[in-house]
């Protein structure tokens, strides 16, 4: 699984960096099948917009973004909504998986 931190318009400082990546490797405990996060940061206008990129094995691409005025804190926004999009996705696996098959006609 890699991760990978860029931005635009900017540079992100080294503990800000640190930040994001040890907080994106929470993902997997949410969702095993993650291949890649993406994490870019956008430097405009002194705001930061955060956007993270989730790549599944053969699985559906999540997506989350967020503004604000430290990059820290607007990572964390931006990942409180992936962890709602990747638990919201895999409850709708697990409760598809325990449906029942439709049984024959009932006399």
């Amino acid at each position: 699984m890699q991760i990978k931190v860029s931005s635009r318009h900017g540079t992100v400082r080294p503990e800000a960096r640190e930040h994001i990546t040890t907080k994106a490797e929470k993902l997997l405990t949410y969702f095993e099948r993650v291949t890649e996060i993406s994490v870019t940061v956008d430097f405009e206008h002194e705001k930061a917009a955060v956007e993270i990129l989730v790549d599944t094995e053969h699985k559906h691409d999540f997506v989350a973004t967020a503004e604000g005025d430290e990059v820290a804190s607007t990572f964390d926004a931006a990942l409180h909504k992936m962890e709602q999009q990747i638990r919201k996705y895999k409850e709708k696996l697990q409760n598809h998986r325990r449906d029942t098959p439709m049984s024959g006609p009932v006399d």
